[in-house]
C-alpha cells in the first residue's frame, strides 16, 4: 500500500556551514560564567564525509537555490520502513528529525496566555449534568451499528481462530527458523524425498500432499493478514488523503522558509558580520598584547640572576631577596608551565639559600669587626646602612638567631679587651719581663697595688665604651624591628580596609561584567575568549609584575646615588608589605626585641665576669685583704661606680662583680677587725688605767661627732698653733675623764662607720663586728678594773677607787655614743635588717650592768671599812671619837679620788649610798653596846660623834645640800 505521492525531505545543517558563527560548538573547559542556553538545532545532522557538500547544511540565511544531497525524494513508505532503525518511531518528526526532536524544549510564546484548568471550570460545571445523563442513557442503550459491528468482529473472530488453529504450532513459535535442521525435518520430513528401493510413485503422491498442506497454511494465514487490513483500510485511505494537504502545508511552509532566510541574509549582512568583526579584530589585538605583555615579562624574568649578581656585589641583599621572591611569583602566577622556565624556580630557590649563608656569614663579620675595633676616636655604630640592611635580609628570612653569633663574639671580644689592657699596662711596667712571666695573672699579681688599681680603671673604661657601643647597636637593630612590626601592622590595617570596601563597591562590578559577557556570548555563540577582551585588570596585573622586576633591577643599577639610603628604607618596606608571607609574625618580633636586651644584659654580664677574674686573679695571693682602709675603700667605690655605671647603661645591676667585691669585703672586714680588736687588746692590756690628757684632735673629733658628722676627719698638717691638750673630754657639755684606750676607742668605732659610709654592702657585717669590739671592751675592761687583772698584766699595785671610778666614767662615755652609733648603722641598713641593731640594746645593758657594778664595788669598799672601823666604836669620852675621825678621814679621802671624775649627780648619789651603809654598820653597832636614844649621857656622846661625822661629810664638795637623815641610826621604840 504505498503511495504514489513522494515527499521531500526537510533538511537540516550539518557540523560545519559555510559561515561558522551560526551554530554552536561545545566548549571542552567549564564556562567563566552562567551557560547561555542557544536556540536547538532543527536539522539532523549527517555523518561527515570528505567533501565539502557532503558535511555542510543548508543555512538559513543563504539563498536555497543550489542542489544539495538534502534536495533528493523518498517515498513515505520507505522513510516509515527505515531498517535501520530498532524500534519503530512514535511519529513522523522523530522520524525525520531524530529523537533529540522530541526532547527538546519549546519556548513558550509570550503572545499565547497560559492555559490552565481553572479557565475550563465554568464550562465543566455547566455540562456536568448532560454527560452524566448522557453516558447513562448510552450504557441502558447501546447504538445498533456498534452491536452489529460488534457481533460481526466476534463472528469473524472466531472463525480466523479456528482457521489458525489448523496452522501447527511450530510455524507460531518466535524462534522458528528452517536453517536449523531439527525444524527442518519437522516440516519438510526427510522420508518423503527417498526414491531408493521401489517406492518412487508413493513417495511422490507423498510430496504433493505436503505441498498441497503448506500451501493450505500459507492460504489461511494470507486470509487471515487480508482480513486484518480490510478491518485497517479506513486508517490506510485517510492517511493517503491526509498526504496531500500535508504536501500543500509544506510547500506553504517552504515558501515561508524562504522569505525568512532572505530577510535574515539581509540581517546578517547589515547587522552582525561588521561588528563581529569588530569583536574578532579587538579580542586579536588584545590577545597581542598580551602576548606582547608575557614576552616582556618573561625578558625582564630573563634578567633576574643577573640582576640579582649585581646586588649581591653590592651587599644589597634585601634587594635581591625581593627580586627573586617577585620573579618566583610572578614565575607561578603570570609564567606557570613555560618550558623555558622550568628550571628557574629550583635556581632561585638555590640562589636564596646561598643568599641566606652570606647574610649570617657577613653579619658575623661585620660583628667580629664591629666588637675587636679600637674602642676610642671612631663612631659608635659601624657602616650603619649596611647593619640595616643584614638586620632587613635575615628578618625577612626568618633567621632570627643572628642575635646568637653577636651575643658570642661579644663574649669574645671581651675576653680581648682584658687582654689588651693588660698587655698596654705591662708595657708601662719596666720591672716586669713579659718573656719569664708569661701567663697574665701572674703578670697582675707582680704589679703593685696602684698599678693594678690604674689597670682595674682602665678595664672599667674600656668595657663602659664597650657596653656603650654594643647598646647604640642593639638600638639600630631595635628600630629596624620596630620599623619592620609597624609595616606588618600598616598592611595588615590596608587588607582589612580593602576587605571591608570590596564587600560594598567591587562587588557590583561582576555581576554587570557577567552580564555584558553573557549578552556576547549569546550574541556570537562563541564565548570562549570573549571575557579576555574585556578584563584590562588582568592585563595591567602583568604589566605591574613586569614594572616590579625592571624597578628591581633600576635599583640596583642606580645604587650609587646620593638619596641611596632613603630609597633603599622606602624599598624595604614595600618589600616587607609584598613578601608577608616569609616575614615574621608580630609575636615572633616581640621576642627578638626581648631578646636585643636580653643580649645587652648578657653583654654586661660577661663584663663584669671578666672584671671578677680580674680580681680574684689579684686575691689569689692574699694582697686583697691586705690593703689598708683607704686602699680599699678607693677599690670598693671604683667597683660601685662601674656598677651603678652599667646599671645606668644597661638597664639591670649585674651582681657578679658585686658579689666577687662582697666576698672580698668580707675578707678584709675580717682582717680589718682583727687587726683593731688586737689593737684595743693591747691598748688596754698596757691601760694603766690612769687619767689621760685628750689632744685637740680628738676633742675635734668629738665635735664633730656632736655637730653630726660621724666620719673620721681630713688630717690637719701640724704647725706651731697648735692648742695644747686638756684634762677632759667635753662632750654636749659634760666632763669625762678618760684614759689613753677610750680615745683610741672613739676614732676606732669611727673608723667601723667611715667603712659603713664607703661600703655600704659591708654594714651588717660591719655591725657584727663593732659589736663584738665593743663587747671585748667591756669585758676586758671588767677583767682588767673589777677582776683586779691589771694587777697582774701592768703590775699595779692596787686598784684604787680612783681606777674605778675611771673605768665607771669610761664606760659611761661609751655608752653614750652607742645610740649615736645605731642611728648611724640604721640609715645604713635596709629595714629587713634592722633586727641586727638588738646587739646594740644588748651591749648597753651589759655596759650599764658593769657600771652599777663599779659603783657597788666603791659602795662595798666603804661597807668592810665602815664595818672593820666601827665594830671597835665605844661611846666614851674625849669626843670626837677616834673612830669617828677615822671615818671622816676615809670619807675625805674618798671624795677626794672621785670627785673630780664623776659627776656631781653621780658623786651625791653613790655617798648617799655609802652614808646609808655606814648607818647600818652605826646602828648596829649602838644596838650591840645598848645606846638608845634616851637623852642620856652616852645618847649625847653618840649625838656629838654623828654632829662631828655630819659636818665633815656636808664640808665636802657638792655635798653641802646632801640631807644624811642621821635620825635612822637609833631603834625605833615599839
Amino acid at each position: 500500500m504505498a503511495s504514489s505521492h513522494s515527499s521531500s525531505a526537510v533538511p537540516r545543517p550539518g557540523g560545519g556551514g559555510r559561515d561558522g558563527i551560526y551554530h554552536k560548538e561545545r566548549d571542552p573547559s567549564p564556562p567563566r560564567f552562567r551557560s547561555i542556553r542557544s536556540l536547538p538545532d532543527v536539522c539532523p545532522k549527517e555523518p561527515t564525509g570528505g567533501g565539502r557538500g557532503l558535511c555542510d547544511g543548508p543555512s538559513v540565511v543563504a539563498e536555497h537555490d543550489r542542489w544539495t544531497v538534502y534536495s533528493s525524494k523518498v517515498n513515505l513508505p520507505a522513510a516509515l520502513n527505515d531498517p535501520r532503525l530498532a524500534k519503530r518511531e512514535s511519529d513522523f518528526f522523530t522520524k525525520t528529525w531524530g529523537l533529540d526532536f522530541a526532547e527538546t524544549e519549546v519556548m513558550p510564546s509570550f503572545y499565547l496566555p497560559n492555559i490552565t484548568r481553572e479557565h475550563f471550570g465554568p464550562y465543566l460545571q455547566e455540562t456536568a449534568q448532560r454527560e452524566r445523563i448522557h453516558e447513562r442513557c448510552k450504557t441502558i442503550c447501546p447504538n445498533k451499528d456498534d452491536v452489529d459491528a460488534v457481533s460481526s468482529n466476534t463472528t469473524n473472530h472466531d472463525k480466523s481462530r479456528a482457521e489458525l488453529e489448523q496452522v501447527p504450532k511450530i510455524f507460531m513459535k518466535p524462534e522458528f527458523a528452517l536453517e536449523d535442521p531439527a525444524i527442518f525435518n519437522s516440516v519438510l520430513p526427510w522420508s518423503h524425498f527417498n526414491s531408493a528401493g521401489g517406492k518412487s510413485s508413493r513417495d511422490g503422491a507423498s510430496s504433493k500432499l505436503l505441498q498441497e498442506k503448506l500451501s493450505h497454511y500459507l492460504d489461511v494465514v494470507e486470509v487471515s493478514i487480508a482480513r486484518q487490513i480490510s478491518l485497517r483500510s479506513e486508517a490506510f485511505f485517510h492517511a493517503m488523503s491526509s498526504q496531500h494537504e500535508l504536501q500543500d502545508r509544506l510547500q506553504e511552509t517552504q515558501r515561508a522558509v524562504a522569505v525568512l532566510r532572505g530577510r535574515t541574509a539581509n540581517i546578517d549582512r547589515v547587522m552582525c558580520q561588521g561588528p563581529l568583526q569588530a569583536l574578532r579584530t579587538a579580542l586579536t589585538r588584545n590577545n597581542c598584547v598580551k602576548l606582547h605583555n608575557k614576552l616582556k615579562l618573561m625578558a625582564a624574568v630573563h634578567q633576574t640572576q643577573p640582576t640579582v649578581q649585581l646586588l649581591l656585589s653590592t651587599s644589597e641583599f634585601v634587594g635581591a631577596l625581593e627580586l627573586i621572591s617577585t620573579t618566583k611569583e610572578v614565575l607561578q602566577q603570570e609564567l606557570q608551565g613555560i618550558h623555558s622556565f622550568r628550571h628557574l624556580g629550583s635556581q632561585l630557590c638555590e640562589l636564596e639559600k646561598l643568599i641566606d649563608k652570606m647574610m649570617v656569614e657577613d653579619f658575623s663579620m661585620y660583628a667580629r669587626s664591629d666588637l675587636n675595633r679600637s674602642l676610642k676616636d671612631e663612631p659608635l655604630v659601624l657602616e650603619k646602612e649596611r647593619l640595616e640592611s643584614l638586620v632587613f635580609g635575615l628578618l625577612r628570612q626568618r633567621k632570627l638567631d643572628f642575635l646568637d653569633i653577636y651575643s658570642d663574639e661579644s663574649i669574645l671580644a671581651a675576653k680581648a679587651i682584658v687582654t689588651q689592657c693588660v698587655a698596654e699596662s705591662v708595657l708601662h711596667i719596666e720591672d716586669i719581663d713579659t718573656e719569664v712571666v708569661t701567663k697574665l695573672a701572674d703578670q697582675m699579681r707582680v704589679m703593685t697595688y696602684h698599678q693594678w688599681f690604674e689597670l682595674l680603671k682602665n678595664v672599667f673604661e674600656s668595657f663602659l665604651l664597650f657596653l656603650q657601643r654594643i647598646k647604640v647597636t642593639l638600638n639600630v637593630i631595635r628600630n629596624v624591628v620596630l620599623e619592620v612590626l609597624a609595616s606588618n601592622q600598616k598592611t595588615r590595617l590596608l587588607e582589612e580596609a580593602a576587605r571591608g570596601s570590596s564587600g560594598q563597591e567591587v562587588s557590583p562590578c561582576p555581576s554587570s561584567l557577567l552580564q555584558g559577557e553573557a549578552e556576547l556570548a549569546y550574541l556570537t555563540h562563541e564565548g570562549l575568549f570573549i571575557s579576555d577582551a574585556l578584563s584590562e585588570a588582568q592585563q595591567q596585573g602583568v604589566q605591574d609584575q613586569s614594572s616590579r622586576v625592571q624597578q628591581s633591577r633600576a635599583e640596583a643599577a642606580n645604587n650609587d646615588s646620593a638619596s641611596g639610603s632613603a630609597e633603599r628604607a622606602v624599598s624595604r618596606e614595600q618589600s616587607f608589605m609584598s613578601g608577608e608571607n616569609m616575614m615574621p609574625s608580630d609575636l615572633e618580633l616581640n621576642r627578638v626585641i626581648n631578646n636585643l636586651q636580653e643580649l645587652l644584659y648578657t653583654a654586661s654580664d660577661v663584663s663584669h665576669d671578666r672584671c671578677v677574674k680580674l680580681l680574684t686573679a689579684r686575691a689569689k695571693d692574699g694582697s686583697l685583704e691586705r690593703l689598708s682602709s683607704a686602699e680599699f675603700v678607693r677599690l670598693s667605690q671604683a667597683v660601685e661606680g662601674f656598677v651603678r655605671d652599667t646599671e645606668e647603661l644597661c638597664g639591670r645591676r649585674s651582681n657578679s662583680l658585686k658579689g666577687a667585691l662582697q666576698s672580698q669585703a668580707n675578707r678584709f672586714v675580717h682582717r680589718f677587725h682583727e687587726e683593731r680588736k688586737t689593737k684595743l687588746s693591747l691598748l688596754l692590756d698596757n691601760e694603766r688605767w690612769k687619767q689621760a690628757e685628750v689632744p685637740a684632735e680628738f676633742q675635734d673629733l668629738v665635735n664633730s661627732i656632736a655637730d653630726g658628722r660621724i666620719a673620721l676627719p681630713e688630717r690637719k698638717i701640724s704647725g706651731p698653733e697648735d692648742r695644747k691638750p686638756s684634762d677632759f673630754l667635753l662632750v654636749n657639755g659634760q666632763k669625762y675623764a678618760v684614759v689613753g684606750t677610750v680615745l683610741l676607742l672613739i676614732r676606732i668605732f669611727l673608723e667601723y662607720c667611715q667603712c659603713v659610709n664607703d661600703i655600704s654592702s659591708i654594714a651588717t657585717d660591719m655591725l657584727t663586728r663593732l659589736s663584738d669590739l665593743l663587747k671585748h671592751f667591756n669585758s676586758r675592761s671588767c677583767q682588767l678594773v673589777l677582776g683586779a687583772g691589771a694587777l697582774q698584766v701592768v703590775g699595779l699595785k692596787t686598784i684604787t677607787t680612783k681606777n674605778l671610778a675611771l673605768a665607771s666614767r669610761c664606760l659611761q662615755l661609751v655608752v653614750h655614743y652607742i645610740p649615736i652609733i645605731r642611728a648611724h648603722f640604721e640609715t645604713k641598713l635596709q629595714p629587713k635588717q634592722f633586727s641586727v641593731l638588738r646587739h646594740f640594746d644588748h651591749i648597753t645593758k651589759d655596759y650599764n650592768d658593769h657600771i652599777a657594778e663599779i659603783s657597788a664595788k666603791l659602795v662595798a669598799i666603804m661597807d668592810s671599812l665602815f664595818e672593820k672601823v666601827l665594830s671597835k666604836y665605844e661611846v666614851k669620852a674625849p669626843m670626837p671619837s677616834a673612830c669617828f675621825r677615822n671615818v671622816c678621814k676615809q670619807m675625805a679621802k674618798m671624795h677626794e679620788a672621785i670627785s673630780d671624775l664623776l659627776p656631781e649627780e653621780q658623786t651625791q648619789m653613790l655617798f648617799l649610798r655609802i652614808n646609808a651603809s655606814f648607818k647600818m654598820h652605826l646602828k648596829r653597832q649602838l644596838a650591840r653596846l645598848g645606846v638608845v636614844n634616851d637623852g642620856g649621857p652616852q645618847n649625847g656622846l653618840v649625838v656629838v660623834d654623828v654632829a662631828f661625822f655630819t659636818e665633815n661629810m656636808q664640808a665636802l664638795k657638792s655635798l653641802e645640800r646632801l640631807d644624811l637623815i642621821m635620825a635612822e641610826i637609833w631603834e625605833q621604840k615599839r
